[in-house]
Formats: C-alpha cells, sequence, structure tokens
C-alpha cells in the first residue's frame, strides 16, 4: 500500500459495529497488519467532550442545526488529528461511523436533508473519504431490544443515550437513508446482513476487507 487504508462501520442502534470492529482489529493484526481503531465523535481530546454534550439524554434538548455542527465539529478535529497522520503512516483504520452517519440521522432522522448535510460532510472533510464502508443493516426494533435489553418503548429512565431513547420512527429513517446511501454507492458501502450470527457478518466483512486490501497492494 502507498498509503493507509480507511474503512468505516455504519448502522443502526444495536447492528453490532462496536463488537465487529474489535474482531475485524484482532485478526488483521493477527495478519502483521496495522490497524487504527477510531469511534466518532470522539477519539481526540475535544472529540469526547462533545461525545458527552452530544450523548447525554439529561441535558437541555439540542437544536438539530447544533447538534450537526457538533458533529462535523469532531470530525474536523479527528480528521486532522487521527485519520490523516494514520493515512500518511500507512496504516489500516477502522472507523466507527462517519459521514454516512450524519447523512442518515441528520440530514434523514433529523429533517435536515441528505442532500444539504452530505454537501456540509464533503466540505468539512476536504477530500478525505473512506475507501470501504461496511453497513450493518438490521430491522430497527431488533436492533434497539438489543441496545436497550428490552422493548423499543422503554428508554430513557435505564441511562441510554440522546439518540437510544428516540423513537422507532427515527430509527426507521435512519434505516432507509442508510439503505439509500448504500443503493447509490454501492461500490463503496458494502452491506452486511446484521441479524446473522457474529461469525458470519465477521466472516463476510473480513472478506471484503481483504478484497481491498489485495485491490491497493
Amino acid at each position: 500500500m502507498g498509503r493507509g487504508v480507511f474503512i468505516t462501520f455504519e448502522g443502526g442502534e444495536g447492528a453490532g459495529k462496536s463488537s465487529l470492529i474489535e474482531e475485524v482489529a484482532r485478526q488483521l493484526a493477527s495478519d502483521g497488519i496495522q490497524v487504527v481503531k477510531t469511534r466518532e465523535p470522539g477519539s481526540t481530546h475535544l472529540g469526547e467532550h462533545i461525545r458527552t454534550l452530544l450523548l447525554n439524554h439529561t441535558s437541555q434538548p439540542v437544536s438539530p442545526y447544533a447538534e450537526l455542527c457538533l458533529f462535523l465539529a469532531a470530525r474536523a478535529q479527528h480528521i486532522q488529528e487521527v485519520i490523516v497522520p494514520s493515512l500518511e503512516r500507512r496504516k489500516v483504520i477502522l472507523c466507527d461511523r462517519y459521514n454516512d452517519s450524519t447523512i442518515a440521522y441528520q440530514g434523514a432522522a433529523r429533517g435536515l436533508g441528505m442532500e444539504k448535510v452530505e454537501s456540509i460532510c464533503e466540505f468539512i472533510c476536504q477530500g478525505v473519504q473512506p475507501h470501504l464502508t461496511l453497513y450493518l443493516d438490521i430491522d430497527p426494533a431488533v436492533g434497539l431490544f438489543r441496545a436497550r435489553g428490552s422493548s423499543p418503548e422503554i428508554a430513557g429512565e435505564r441511562g441510554y443515550d440522546r439518540i437510544e431513547v428516540e423513537g422507532l420512527e427515527f430509527h426507521s429513517k435512519i434505516r432507509k437513508a442508510f439503505l439509500e446511501i448504500h443503493e447509490k454507492d454501492p461500490a463503496r458501502v458494502h452491506l452486511l446482513d446484521a441479524s446473522q450470527k457474529k461469525e458470519i457478518v465477521c466472516a463476510e466483512a473480513m472478506k471484503a476487507i481483504r478484497l481491498l486490501l489485495g485491490s491497493l497492494a
């Protein structure tokens, strides 16, 4: 590889992104590949502070526009501090959420407009785009049950974050948006059926990743 590889993981709540990233990182490391695990918002001092502000459901209501700006502020710092330096060091970056989440959550579910949010994301990212996106698709009701450990109607009082407490309609809009993103760019966005066993999902993810790494070798 002449430069690093940037892989993002997307999906609704409870899709299993975090556990998949851990297993992918383990398998790549066993192959002798240098891996950077990172997440959005977060992974920088500024990003982690913003994450706390964004996900704390006990705080004051946040305007959808303010929410978008906070996510993008964290992303701008993340790109400068983590992603670009890691690419320059020829590492494989495994990133939990990126632009697609912003387009789905703020653009579609918050009603700011997918195309408008996409254009703002492109401006903020200045050309730093993933080589591959693994989208973990799951029925929102199933994903929320996984995330909450209870029915989708029960939330808020058990410490769930500000996104998890949103209703099923909100999360259904997110899934619809992710599927639209996949249909628009199937060469980059690889769909994984997250309702399958973890071992099967991971095997399919690794197949897509190894094909990418082979094409860049």
